[in-house]
């Protein structure tokens, strides 16, 4: 697993390309209604707010990046930022919290996916259960092999994405009435500390759906150019997904007054079929099942393979190193989170799901990333990195500041859980150091 054995063949536009199609499963279809439930007619404040922390938070993103093109990403830039002995814990915690939050990208995912199958086919709680952990039975089946086409079946995945987009924001400009939800978004609130609290809670729907502007990174070996070409990537996503995310949203709520917006299961389905009928219905909701399947096994393939490379290089526990002896892919830490997810789509809501992401991840991904960027800007200086943020230190501390606030919104129950997987991955970090007699002992 040489890092000189990759070679960098991707492009500018394609790095955009696959930034851009992990930014868009699932996500933007489901949380929607559930945006629009927090917020009413101010529901696009929250889908801005997550366009801004985005924004500020790829700035962070974009300079660790630039100067550690490296496979692995997050895992490479802690150690980094933490130094030779915290680096160590902090590289292990990241796939540690991986290995629990990677199964709830995949059921969020799969839930998304029953839950729209329910406009064509009537499932009862039970049925969609089923469904949804069906799903997941199936992708891992599927990867269940050598991997070796999966850049065709990106190109496919974003190609869906671009027809249903342009579907959902096309019927909205031809209906006639696209600009009256911007006209009502002030409609009914007061900019007061109730606000602030229904723009976190609604916030953490919306930053779900941009998850991913910092794919590029964990491809950072093979990227064409990677002190610009990383940077850019993120920010032409960004805007991208972002202006995509405000048209799909403002044309929906064109048509479909807030009422129904807010109560719909399957608020896409319903639009089109307002605007086209049931049968132009059935078929964008066949789209949206397309790019959510296709969204959990891009998901599932990718996730499968950082325990692997981390247990490779010895970082976490060994049997994740494992191949499978005659297809060659790590085949235990697929199983592994496979049966996890599986788990996770029988037991949980899709609110809590998505919730349960961002609590695990913030902690050690995002607050701890961004800390570890000051921490290494101290030691190194500003001249060691090969892009610089504007204004530095002010949109890391600013970033710092908005996860911690997007934590707390995760609530109670969240925030216990994402302190108590940190605790226990502490804990097994500390057995198995002890185990190898490593730092700290």
């Amino acid at each position: 697993m040489s890092e000189q054995k990759l070679e960098r063949r991707i492009s500018l536009l394609q790095g955009t390309a696959i930034n851009m199609i992990d930014m868009v499963g699932i996500g933007p279809f489901v949380v929607l209604s559930l945006v629009a439930q927090q917020m009413g007619h101010a529901f696009l404040y929250a889908w801005l707010a997550g366009a801004f922390l985005s924004f500020i938070d790829a700035t962070v993103w974009s300079q660790l990046g630039s100067t550690y093109p490296l496979a692995g990403g997050s895992y490479n830039f802690l150690k980094e930022g933490y130094g030779k002995k915290m680096g160590k814990l902090m590289s292990f915690l990241f796939v540690w919290q991986t290995m629990i939050q990677a199964p709830l990208v995949i059921a969020s995912a799969a839930i998304g996916f029953s839950q729209y199958l329910g406009y064509i086919i009537q499932l009862n709680e039970i049925a969609a259960k089923c469904i949804s952990g069906l799903v997941v039975v199936l992708i891992v089946i599927l990867l269940y092999r050598k991997i070796e086409a999966i850049g065709k079946i990106s190109v496919l995945l974003w190609m869906g994405v671009l027809i249903t987009m342009a579907w959902i924001i096309g019927g909205g400009l031809f209906h006639g009435n696209f600009l009256e939800p911007v006209k009502h978004i002030n409609d009914g609130i007061k900019f007061n500390s109730a606000f602030a609290a229904a723009l976190g809670f609604a916030s953490v729907k919306t930053i779900y759906s941009y998850l991913g502007y910092y794919n590029v990174c964990h491809l950072g070996g093979e990227i064409i150019n990677p002190q610009k070409n990383i940077p850019r990537s993120m920010f032409i996503s960004i805007t991208g997904i972002a202006v995509l995310y405000l048209m799909m949203n403002i044309s929906v709520a064109s048509v479909l007054p807030l009422e129904q917006i807010q109560q719909s299961k399957f608020v896409v389905s319903e639009f089109i079929q307002a605007i086209a009928g049931t049968v132009a219905a059935k078929v964008a909701t066949a789209l949206i099942l397309w790019v959510a399947f296709a969204s959990v096994f891009s998901a599932t393939l990718g996730y499968s393979r950082v325990p692997y490379a981390a247990a490779a290089d010895g970082a976490f526990f060994k049997v994740f190193a494992k191949l499978h002896p005659t297809k060659n892919f790590p085949y235990i830490s697929l199983l592994f989170l496979g049966s996890v997810a599986f788990v996770f789509s029988l037991l949980f809501k899709l609110k809590d799901v998505i919730d349960a992401i961002l609590a695990m991840r913030i902690l050690i991904q995002f607050i701890g990333q961004a800390i570890g960027l000051i921490l290494l800007t101290k030691i190194k200086g500003l001249k060691h990195f090969a892009w610089k943020m504007p204004l530095y230190p002010i949109p890391a501390i600013l970033a710092i500041i908005i996860w911690a606030f997007i934590f707390y919104s995760t609530g109670t129950n969240m925030m216990l859980g994402g302190l108590t997987v940190t605790a226990l991955g502490i804990i097994a970090f500390l057995i198995k150091a002890k185990k190898n007699k490593e730092w700290p002992f």
